[in-house]
């Protein structure tokens, strides 16, 4: 569906069940999920809920994202924020956006 490969801002989300006994033959296998995940030319946030924080860490650690949650869909606001692919390039906020605006100049003086 359009709505699982697109970055559609607005009052919307795109949940797809796993691994659960009565929904496992519709919605198919964690490695499936994964794939689906990557299969999109964008990548801001992905989030993650499950009862098996184990699984849950080891998913969202394989989706490829700027960032993303676990169990919530909070954020730390400290933490850098940004895309990867067409969700953009660079991350906001704390050091690394400090090295992103930053340009270092060296100068020699003999003095």
């Amino acid at each position: 569906m359009r709505i699982v490969g697109e970055e559609i801002f607005g009052p919307v989300v795109a949940a797809l069940p796993f691994g659960e006994e009565e929904v496992v033959a519709l919605a198919g296998d964690e490695e499936e999920h994964v794939a689906l995940a990557g299969d999109s030319d964008y990548g801001l946030i992905d989030y993650v809920r499950s009862g098996d924080v184990a699984r849950a860490f080891r998913v969202a650690g394989r989706l490829r994202a700027g960032g993303g949650g676990i169990d919530t869909v909070g954020r730390n606001m400290e933490a850098p924020f940004g895309g990867f692919q067409q969700s953009g390039v660079g991350r906001d906020v704390g050091a690394y956006a400090l090295r992103a605006y930053s340009e270092l100049q060296a100068l020699v003086w003999p003095g």
